[in-house]
């Protein structure tokens, strides 16, 4: 793949995570981190709903010939994003003692307006 096709990918990338989290903040969730770096993986968008701490797994897809974008969070993902979700509150030792859970937000269609989907509680720690 060119250099040029990889960066118009992340960038389509990082708009469409920064739509998901406007989506999410207008259904009343507050921003905590985007794209935290944590051994082994990467958490879109770390945010709080409430109480709760919500790790939010960002997935497009232009359309769902293959399953869709919450299909490609399969156990593997899942994994990843469970032990990046530790480390992450291993560093934030002030969010440990909080219920956490685990969305997806699935997107399609136009990257520039996606349509989505918010999975709330799409999976959960004990599970993978």
């Amino acid at each position: 793949m060119a250099a040029e096709s990889r960066t118009s990918r992340r960038a389509q990338g990082a708009r469409i995570e920064a739509l998901a989290a406007a989506h999410l903040r207008e259904h009343g969730l507050v921003p905590i981190a985007a794209n935290a770096n944590a051994r082994g993986g990467e958490l879109d968008l770390v945010m709080r709903d409430g109480d709760s701490v919500v790790f939010v797994e960002v997935r497009y897809r232009r359309d769902a010939r293959f399953g869709g974008g919450a299909a490609s969070v399969d156990a593997g993902k899942r994994r990843k994003l469970v032990f990046a979700a530790e480390y992450f509150l291993a560093a934030h030792r002030e969010l440990a003692r909080l219920p956490c859970r685990f969305d997806v937000i699935d997107a399609s269609g136009d990257p520039d307006a996606p349509t989505f989907v918010w999975l709330r509680d799409a999976f959960r720690a004990d599970d993978v």
